[in-house]
């Protein structure tokens, strides 16, 4: 009876090697030549300034994994590991691959036969009358214990497709992890940058404020000898007041941008952080890596999410095929049964039995037809969000390489701003002191150097932040990280196109070529 039952379920198992449905296609790589529109520099325009070095484009330059080490800040790399080991947001991506991953596991079980165990002892008393007989009613004990297989054969391969899709859903979920990470490290280091931001605007602002008093007091002083009208006075004293107005807003963004900090590295606001940061103890990164087109899309963490979404898509359309086909399922069970527990297993009490049941839908009303063309209409709808995705991630690498270039050059003029303006308050400061000037010149040239020092503090910022801004949209590295927890498999090298079995192999660059699921022909009626 065993071999009978093992026999014929192998059998079948062997024969179960086909799978209806499409079979997933990785799309196909963008034909993209360039990044960006046009020319592109080999490297920025540099300053006079402490932020001012000119950034070289590396074309092909590997991303290291952990960039924000190139900004050369202890404070902000250790800030980064707390950040990358308390994170809640990461924990919980974390937590999401696990359990994708144990379903994952779990279906596999669907390709083997179930194995159950049965016993159960029952006590009965019945009666002759239920028979159409008379007599005493007797009672007696019951025991039943038996050993019960089951198979769903996968004919047409729908455990199988359902399968491919709970894989594709670990791979989404594992580059959903690293999309994740990503956006931690990324803001992790931007609010650094935007506090050291602040913080220097904050030493400039206060600069000009004593800057501006100094100059009140003169002012006051020449009011009390008769030199200048009240008027003079009272505009100076208007300027420091507008000025002292622009210090609790930018001290409010500090805090802000503290607890910001606190919040992403796992911290309560109350607990604070270690370290503060300013430009100064910021290095920018002369030598910046731009990906080929064809290999951002394996870069992106995104896309590469989005890819694994499809596959999971089309392997529904399989699921929905298989069930408008015949299903079999094979059972058995091997026991005995006896009013005794120790003569239950004797060859007179033995029980077994074996069967099996096809069942091929007739009809359901159209139920099945519309739910895979419900399915079908599913993938179309994820080819074109992914196709959307991969847009989106060029126009963000083409963004940032251009607001690279272009703050360097904001940054060259603001220093000549800057200077210029300093140039001039000094000149007119003591042009006005000499009386060779009036008093509304020296308030302009005050007005225009003060914007000039803030916005000399905004530009070297804004160079930093889209700095990161780069290393994020090229996809962060994660690929060159050492074999761990946080680690998909490396792009190009990893991921052989699979049809069966889904792995997301990430699209590569060209102008997305996606194939729609085609599926077998199905009777209407189903």
């Amino acid at each position: 009876m065993k071999k009978l039952l093992l026999t014929s379920s192998a059998a079948i198992m062997l024969t179960s090697a086909c799978a209806v449905g499409p079979d997933f296609d990785k799309p196909a790589a963008p034909e993209v030549k360039s990044l960006v529109e046009g020319a592109f520099p080999e490297q920025t325009v540099s300053a006079e300034n402490k932020s001012g070095a000119a950034q070289k484009f590396m074309q092909g330059k590997p991303v290291q994994a952990d960039w924000w080490k190139l900004f050369g800040s202890e404070p902000l790399n250790q800030l980064m590991d707390q950040a990358l080991k308390n994170n809640p947001d990461l924990k919980a991506a974390r937590a999401s691959l696990t359990q994708a991953q144990e379903q994952y596991y779990a279906s596999l079980g669907g390709l083997l036969p179930s194995i159950d165990a049965n016993y159960s002892p029952s006590r009965q008393r019945t009666s002759p009358a239920a028979f159409g007989q008379s007599g005493a009613s007797s009672v007696f004990n019951l025991h039943n214990a038996s050993v019960n297989v089951s198979y769903a054969v996968d004919l047409f391969g729908a455990t199988r497709r359902g399968i491919e899709g709970l894989d594709a859903q670990v791979e989404a979920q594992r580059f959903e992890m690293e999309a994740a990470y990503l956006t931690l490290t990324a803001n992790v280091a931007t609010a650094a940058i935007q506090e050291a931001s602040l913080r220097e605007q904050i030493e400039e602002t206060r600069d000009i404020i004593e800057i501006q008093r100094e100059q009140l007091k003169l002012l006051e002083k020449q009011f009390a000898f008769g030199a200048i009208s009240k008027t003079a006075v009272l505009e100076q004293q208007s300027l420091v007041a507008q000025t002292e107005t622009t210090l609790p807003p930018l001290e409010k963004q500090l805090a802000q941008q503290r607890n910001l900090l606190a919040t992403l590295a796992g911290s309560f606001p109350g607990d604070g952080i270690a370290h503060t940061f300013d430009l100064a103890s910021l290095k920018l990164p002369e030598e910046l890596p731009v990906s080929l087109p064809s290999d951002l899309v394996e870069q992106r963490p995104d896309i590469r999410a989005w890819q694994a979404l499809m596959q999971a898509a089309n392997a529904e359309v399989g699921i929905a095929t298989a069930a408008m086909l015949p299903r079999i399922t094979l059972a058995g069970s091997y026991g005995g049964t006896s009013s005794s527990f120790n003569n239950i297993f004797t060859p007179d009490t033995l029980v077994w039995n074996l069967g099996a049941n096809i069942l091929q839908p007739l009809f359901r009303g159209g139920e099945l037809l519309h739910t895979k063309r419900a399915t079908v209409a599913a993938y179309e709808k994820a080819e074109a969000q992914y196709r959307g995705v991969v847009l989106n991630a060029f126009r963000n690498v083409a963004d940032v390489l251009r607001a690279l270039q272009y703050d360097a050059d904001a940054l060259a003029s603001q220093v000549r701003a800057e200077r210029a303006a300093a140039d001039s308050f000094a000149l007119t400061d003591s042009q006005y002191k000499a009386g060779a000037i009036a008093y509304t010149q020296l308030l302009d040239t005050q007005r225009a150097w003060q914007q000039a020092r803030i916005g000399l503090v905004q530009a070297q910022a804004t160079r930093y932040a889209d700095t990161v801004a780069l290393f994020q949209a090229l996809g962060g590295g994660w690929w060159n990280r050492g074999a761990g927890e946080l680690t998909p498999q490396p792009p190009q090298a990893a991921e052989p196109e699979k049809q069966a079995a889904p792995a997301p192999a990430a699209p590569s660059a060209a102008p997305l070529i996606l194939k729609s699921p085609t599926a077998p022909a199905v009777k209407p009626e189903q």
